[in-house]
């Protein structure tokens, strides 16, 4: 009983999610379409430069095509592992003093969002893998298609640790003012260490030893790396088990200031 009504409301707010995303439909046009695809193409122009700069066939054994297939798929996979959108929600809750109506019911804060978070991902990523699909297969972009669902399996694994840091930030609204700044920071500092922009393998060794180490480059260059053929199948392992760590440290720190800060929380919002 008390599992058929876990996953009752957590569907409801998966489907609600969805829901409220396609009202809107140009917000839904522009976030999962227009967004990722113009972030695609001023990368894939940028490797474009960088190759007729150099003068090369090929840069760390890699091709033009490659690089451009890096990239195409870098900008729509980065769109999957990301969660700004339910972080800023989870932080004004917080700020707001709306979280009351949530404290008061049979449910978690945690999971309200995470489910409305997964169904807002669900059908984006629908519509959004589209475009790179059809473009790797009219300009026969190198992708390895038989990768993509464990690549995909990689970066919505990663995306509950997205969700799990998230959730961990907006906790720091029950202490610290203006936590938007912190968000700001936090994300343009994940962005960097995921490889959207230039694959991990490009930077010097002892960096690449560090972010390795990480979990962030399964948001983007573990995922993209595996499907274009950069990496093999020991570096997805990896990363499956550099965030199964961090999910445990993030969640056993998050839950630890959540609890504080109910102590120190006054309801005095709406």
């Amino acid at each position: 009983m008390l599992f058929a009504a876990f996953w009752k409301r957590n569907l409801g707010f998966f489907k609600l999610a969805i829901s409220t995303n396609l009202e809107y439909r140009l917000n839904f046009v522009i976030d999962a379409l227009l967004q990722p695809t113009v972030t695609s193409g001023i990368e894939m122009l940028l490797w474009w430069a960088v190759f007729k700069s150099v003068g090369s066939t090929a840069v760390a054994g890699f091709t033009r095509e490659y690089y451009l297939s890096y990239a195409l798929w870098a900008a729509f996979m980065s769109r999957v592992t990301t969660s700004w959108m339910y972080e800023s929600r989870m932080v004004e809750e917080i700020d707001s003093g709306t979280i009351n109506s949530l404290l008061v019911r049979p449910l978690s804060f945690y999971e309200y969002y995470f489910s409305q978070l997964m169904g807002y991902k669900f059908i984006t990523t629908f519509f959004s893998f589209l475009i790179p699909l059809i473009l790797v297969l009219n300009f026969n972009l190198p992708t390895q298609f038989d990768r993509l669902p464990l690549a995909l399996l990689l970066a919505f694994y990663y995306l509950i640790l997205i969700h799990s840091i998230s959730f961990l930030v907006s906790t720091m609204a029950f202490f610290l003012t203006k936590v938007s700044s912190l968000t700001t920071a936090k994300n343009l500092f994940i962005w960097v260490l995921t490889g959207e922009l230039v694959p991990t393998d490009l930077m010097p060794p002892w960096l690449q030893n560090i972010m390795f180490n990480l979990p962030f480059p399964s948001g983007a260059f573990i995922p993209v790396g595996y499907i274009t053929g950069r990496i093999g199948i020991d570096a997805v392992q990896r990363g499956f088990m550099n965030v199964t760590v961090s999910l445990v440290l993030v969640n056993i720190l998050a839950a630890y200031c959540w609890k504080k800060g109910l102590k120190s929380y006054v309801g005095t919002g709406a």
